[in-house]
């Protein structure tokens, strides 16, 4: 049984009314692995923008396994305290991690966000000695397109995130680092220039997917297409 944990932000936990990138990763293992697996993780809700609390089960499908570990507002920097029991407890051996906007946008610089990278890989390592990682670099967003200096810190810190996988990276616990999602565009695969839509979700998705195929011969090369 293999067990997949996605983590990551607001773009990860989705919010009311949206299917979200974990939907459709679940729906393309379900068509491509062989194996039994589980999508795991200690939390199950969207974030309800009504009453700015991640309290909602208002999926555009919920007839799939909800669990995560993902928060809007959430970056490297919270996550890494919380890494350890979530595999832990969950038995992860695949984690699937996007995060690092909010980290730039709010909290941490380029250096600090790669220090917390490195912090959330040893913390789910100790937790889990052959847990495998994939890490998607910041993908493009509103901020970046508008503001110079905070796209060289996202800039800088993609470099220092490939970096660590490469420094981390072991056989028995491998870190791979996903290209960024294929022609994704912030004007057609967002709904306001960070938060992925129905196509950013599948492009997503097809990044994590592609990557694990390639590296780890999980699953096969994601088919569905965008919308």
């Amino acid at each position: 049984m293999l067990r997949f944990m996605p983590v990551g932000d607001s773009m990860t936990i989705g919010s009311a009314g949206e299917h979200t990138w974990r939907y459709r990763m679940w729906q393309h293992l379900r068509a491509t692995y062989d194996g039994p697996f589980r999508i795991v993780g200690p939390r199950e809700t969207l974030y309800d923008k009504a009453t700015e609390t991640p309290t909602s089960y208002e999926y555009a499908d919920p007839a799939f396994p909800l669990a995560h570990l993902a928060g809007w507002g959430e970056g490297w920097l919270h996550m890494a305290p919380l890494i350890g029991d979530a595999v832990r407890e969950h038995r992860a051996d695949v984690l699937l991690v996007s995060l690092g906007l909010i980290d730039l946008g709010f909290y941490t610089n380029a250096e600090q966000t790669a220090e917390n990278v490195r912090a959330f890989i040893a913390a789910a390592r100790a937790a889990g000695p052959r847990v495998r990682v994939v890490l998607l670099p910041v993908i493009p967003n509103s901020r970046a397109e508008e503001d110079e200096s905070f796209a060289e810190q996202v800039s800088l810190f993609n470099v220092l995130l490939a970096k660590a996988a490469a420094d981390l990276d072991e056989p028995r616990s491998p870190i791979l680092l996903a290209s960024p999602p294929e022609s994704y565009d912030i004007h057609h695969d967002t709904y306001d220039g960070t938060h992925p839509n129905a196509s950013g979700e599948h492009r997503i998705a097809r990044a994590f997917a592609d990557a694990m195929y390639e590296a780890w011969g999980i699953g096969q090369p994601y088919e569905a297409e965008p919308n």
